[in-house]
């Protein structure tokens, strides 16, 4: 475990607070322990011990372990979106930019099984949660559906009677439940091998 930092009165500059090692090491340790004890059994100091930072350090960068929660989700969706934006947007068939999506979303969490357990399970667990980052981040990500869908639309790859909203609240609900089915299995299977018999399911459905 890496040696505590001694704890220091003086905060860092606002501009660095949400960057650096030390912060990105907080918000890894918080996903580990909320995974394992749960959000609302889980401690500040629970936390800072896991980071191997003293609990006063913990504190320099957020105001409480809600804060510390919501962080940890913005930090991982936000890189999550930015890059399935810049893959997809090099991906020229629309059926193969849902593929992806659906490859890109289960090899996320399931290369993450602490992370997979906090967005299944500890996001949901409050609506004063879930409602912020439904509003904020589940937009983005259905965008990216829609968008796909409209395209794919336009160029005769879908059913131009689809409702683009419903069917890309379909594609995400159905991996949605896979990751929640691998959370809960008692046995260990790789997430990612369901992308493609999901995407089949849901692109089979959209075919024309």
């Amino acid at each position: 475990m890496p040696k505590k930092d001694e704890e220091t009165q003086i905060q860092p500059p606002a501009s660095s607070r949400a960057t650096g090692e030390k912060y990105q090491r907080i918000l890894d340790a918080a996903v580990a322990v909320f995974a394992e004890k749960g959000f609302h059994v889980a401690r500040v100091a629970d936390i800072a011990s896991k980071a191997g930072v003293a609990d006063g350090t913990v504190y320099l960068y957020f105001k409480n372990k809600e804060e510390i929660l919501m962080s940890a989700i913005n930090t991982a969706f936000d890189a999550f979106v930015n890059r399935a934006r810049a893959e997809l947007a090099s991906i020229p068939s629309p059926p193969d930019k849902l593929r992806r999506l659906a490859h890109m979303h289960l090899s996320a969490l399931g290369s993450n099984r602490n992370l997979a357990v906090v967005f299944q399970m500890e996001l949901r667990q409050s609506a004063r949660f879930l409602a912020p980052f439904s509003h904020e981040h589940m937009i983005e990500y259905l965008g990216l559906v829609r968008e796909a869908i409209r395209q794919g639309q336009e160029q005769g790859f879908f059913r131009p009677d689809l409702n683009e909203k419903i069917a890309a609240n379909c594609f995400f609900g159905a991996l949605d439940e896979m990751v929640t089915s691998w959370v809960l299995a008692s046995n260990e299977y790789p997430l990612e091998g369901t992308a493609e018999p999901v995407a089949n399911v849901i692109l089979h459905g959209l075919g024309k």
